[in-house]
């Protein structure tokens, strides 16, 4: 089973869709399934549709916020087959699941919820839209099917090998990459430094920090990395006090 890549659901409505999507996940050698807010899930109807996948169902974690959830995190993809009002470029299937095992990191796959999927502000925290291709005039999944198709690729991409751990497969001392929660620190000592200096207005920000989370995103940061992103910010800081 692989524990290096999470399945994130936020604010699920139907019990049997959790358990529809434990069952896919251990079809596919998955186990990790984290739950943003979810209904009363731990039901008849649940067990019965996860179908011997009961183990993922009942050991799933609940978080209060997505930003929880995905903290240990250092990928994160949102799936969303909708462009928001800063699109992101979407990443198709397949090349996101090669991304995912070539750099065999903690990842999230984050899917929203059954009618409206995941809002501006869940996708700002992703490093991608992830895309299942579909067709254009009906691209709407089912939760459980859309969970089984992102594994499926997963495991056509990795086969067997899932059951090694991604983190052995990490090359000898390689630098570690920043956790999502790091670069969410990051995030806001950015913002805080640019009110200070005056490069942003919170009355009007505009679409600012959104760019800057676009900017970093296309890079996979490493942890040094924002250490010297906020060490620059701090020597800012000290500088106009």
């Amino acid at each position: 089973m692989n524990r290096d890549i999470s399945i994130v659901l936020v604010e699920t409505s139907h019990a049997g869709n959790i358990g529809a999507a434990a069952r896919a996940m251990k079809t596919m050698q998955f186990e990790d399934l984290r739950l943003v807010r979810p209904c009363k899930y731990k039901t008849a109807e649940a067990l019965a549709r996860a179908s011997g996948a009961d183990e993922i169902l009942t050991e799933s974690r609940v978080y209060d916020s997505l930003e929880d959830a995905i903290a240990d995190r250092v990928r994160v993809f949102g799936t969303s087959a909708r462009a928001r009002s800063l699109d992101w470029a979407p990443k198709n299937l397949p090349d996101v699941a090669q991304s995912i095992v070539s750099e065999a990191q903690p990842t999230a796959i984050v899917f929203g919820r059954e009618r409206s999927g995941l809002t501006n502000e869940e996708l700002a925290l992703c490093d991608g839209r992830l895309v299942i291709p579909a067709n254009p005039s009906f691209s709407s999944l089912n939760l459980a099917s859309a969970v089984q198709i992102v594994t499926y690729e997963l495991q056509r991409q990795t086969g067997f090998a899932l059951q090694t751990s991604a983190v052995d497969a990490v090359a000898g001392d390689a630098e570690p990459l920043a956790t999502h929660d790091a670069v969410e620190n990051m995030y806001t000592h950015l913002q805080q430094v640019a009110e200070h200096t005056g490069f942003l207005d919170p009355a009007n920000p505009r679409l600012l920090m959104q760019r800057f989370r676009r900017l970093f995103s296309r890079a996979s940061i490493l942890q040094s990395e924002v250490q010297i992103v906020r060490g620059l910010l701090t020597a800012i800081e000290k500088s106009i006090r």
